[in-house]
């Protein structure tokens, strides 16, 4: 009975709205199951799986399962000049944030590390060193002696 514990299922991703991420996650459980070629080739009668249904039924061509995982691509990945939109609105977002008054500091980089993640899944590079500039110069003031203390050091690396 206890071997039967060790070999617990993953679960299939389900889609939550962020096509990259599930895509990702999905195209993994599949390559590890050897079921990757279903979605490079195609089979009719797609089975019910990781989609729920008000999702399906936005699906038009349903057919296939390359034809499923195609429109899914098409609606929620977006169009580069999408993609170069919703960059320009977090490289913003980025470029704005700062600590906020009674938020500690893992609260902060977490909020800073969530939307560099964010861009670096839309294609920007940011090196972790000009991530981490970011978060001290953008400390509230009673941190400017850690950061001074950080900054003397010379050691940003490593930090995140």
């Amino acid at each position: 009975m206890a071997t039967e514990s060790a070999f617990i299922q993953p679960a299939v991703p389900r889609f939550d709205g962020y096509y990259d991420h599930w895509a990702m996650l999905m195209e993994n459980f599949l390559r590890s199951k050897e079921y990757w070629i279903v979605v490079e080739n195609g089979v009719f009668a797609a089975a019910k799986g990781a989609l729920d249904r008000s999702i399906l039924e936005t699906i038009v061509n349903k057919d296939t399962s390359k034809s499923i995982w195609d429109s899914m691509k098409q609606k929620y990945q977006g169009t580069t000049r999408v993609k170069r939109a919703h960059l320009q609105a977090l490289r913003k977002e980025y470029e704005i944030a700062h600590m906020k008054e009674g938020e500690s500091v893992n609260e902060y980089i977490a909020r800073v590390l969530v939307i560099t993640n964010k861009m670096k899944a839309n294609g920007e590079e940011l090196k972790d060193v000009a991530v981490v500039e970011k978060i001290l110069r953008s400390m509230t003031p009673k941190f400017n002696y850690v950061v001074c203390s950080i900054e003397e050091s010379n050691d940003t690396r490593g930090w995140l």
